[in-house]
């Protein structure tokens, strides 16, 4: 998966478990431990609402990379 994320720093920066960042965003903890893992892409509302919880831009949690099958066509 092309998505990348360093929610689980800026989690750690804030000081909050999983459990108390899902509550904020709306959302489950298990959904936080799935994004964070890199198993689960959020939507770009949940994006943005992690974003401004972690009172940064979305460009500074989530990176999208081509992979290099792609990058060569």
């Amino acid at each position: 998966m092309p998505l990348f994320n360093n929610l689980k720093v800026h989690r750690a920066r804030l000081g909050i478990n999983q459990g108390e960042l899902g509550r904020l965003a709306g959302v489950s903890r298990q959904t936080i431990s799935l994004i964070e893992r890199g198993d689960y892409s959020p939507s770009v509302t949940l994006a943005l609402k992690l974003a401004k919880i972690c009172e940064v831009k979305v460009e500074e949690i989530f990176q999208y990379k081509e992979d290099e099958e792609n990058e060569t066509k």
